[in-house]
């Protein structure tokens, strides 16, 4: 079944889906287990792993800190390839790669891409790269059955994002104001007339990050958007309160989605 036919049957469920993050190798292995396991108890339907990287330009503080301590733990590639490989095995949800180019480059987009459909993977979110930079990751991804996910935002022209929608697969990820994850955002009329524009320039369904913190905001997205996308928030939840309360603060959220 292809992401964008996955997406649209769930939606056929409910109006709102909801797509989580972690970051590989943060705050450890065991906690990226276990926060999956919650994301699977809570009913979460897609999920973004995280690769870390030395310079992650558009996350805010928490996952920065988070992608440093990856790293110096020593997280690589084959970590990276297991966790979803096994997540891919136990758990209902979609996973997706999301990371920044430099890691990937180096690797190689055929080795990149096939390595990540062994792991289960059906798709990639590149966060530092323009969708008409895509490539030989677009072909290759093509060909192992990915999904390149193209992200459009408020600052892109009418004709650019027609352009972007014209290549994209999957859904779009569409960033809900400049700048980086965690901070706040504000869902005013500004960002409806944005989400209008990317509607009308792709029949993809719409997905929203950037700065959607808690079951309120979720809850101002449907019937605006397809897919609700929340990162950060649910990290410092983790860090705050634990398993119990990420748990019941995922739910929360899956709830406010129907």
């Amino acid at each position: 079944m292809s992401l964008e036919t996955y997406i649209r049957k769930r939606l056929a469920t409910r109006p709102l889906l909801l797509m989580t993050h972690t970051v590989v190798g943060y705050p450890s292995p065991e906690d990226n287990r276990r926060m999956l396991e919650c994301m699977q108890a809570a009913g979460v339907d897609l999920v973004e792993l995280q690769m870390p990287f030395s310079e992650p330009i558009a996350d805010g503080p928490a996952f920065s800190r988070a992608n440093q301590a990856a790293l110096a733990r020593g997280t690589h590639w084959d970590d990276y390839f297991a966790l979803m490989s096994s997540a891919s095995k136990a758990c209902s949800f979609r996973l997706l790669f999301m990371g920044y180019y430099n890691t990937v480059f180096r690797l190689g987009a055929e080795t990149f891409c096939r390595r990540l459909a062994e792991a289960g993977g059906h798709g990639f979110i590149i966060a530092d790269l323009p969708p008409d930079q895509f490539g030989d990751l677009d072909r290759w991804g093509r060909e192992f059955d990915l999904d390149p996910i193209h992200m459009m935002t408020p600052m892109n022209s009418s004709e650019r994002l027609k352009d972007i929608g014209r290549d994209a697969s999957g859904f779009i990820y569409c960033v809900a104001r400049k700048g980086v994850t965690g901070r706040a955002t504000t869902l005013d009329a500004g960002v409806r007339e944005y989400i209008g524009r990317c509607r009308a320039a792709t029949t993809l369904p719409l997905g929203m990050g950037f700065g959607i913190r808690s079951r309120e905001d979720v809850q101002q997205l449907k019937g605006l958007v397809d897919m609700a996308i929340v990162g950060s928030a649910g990290l410092e939840v983790w860090e705050r309160e634990g398993h119990d309360g990420y748990l019941n603060f995922l739910q929360s959220l899956v709830r406010a989605c129907r």
